[in-house]
């Protein structure tokens, strides 16, 4: 395979992953401990839920931004090949 399928696929795997991960303990913090639902009133454990939840997807969304920045180089190859035609 080319390697720079390789790694494309390598980068989306690991994009879908980290966001799995992020979604699987946000979910278990905020609603099987019910954090996420304010009954009331708001309390301590909601506020620092929140907190978190917001430190956290903007963390998640850095390293995103880390691991699509730099262009894998496809244009480059679709550009050459113009070039020779």
């Amino acid at each position: 395979m080319e390697p720079k399928i390789v790694i494309y696929l390598k980068r989306i795997v690991k994009t879908i992953s980290i966001m799995l991960v992020w979604m699987i303990i946000n979910t278990r913090l905020g609603i099987t401990t019910n954090y996420a639902f304010v009954e009331g009133k708001i309390t301590t454990a909601n506020i620092l839920f929140y907190i978190w939840f917001v430190i956290s997807l903007a963390v998640m969304l850095f390293m995103f931004y880390r691991l699509w920045k730099n262009n894998i180089g496809f244009d480059e190859e679709d550009d050459n090949q113009n070039n020779e035609l």
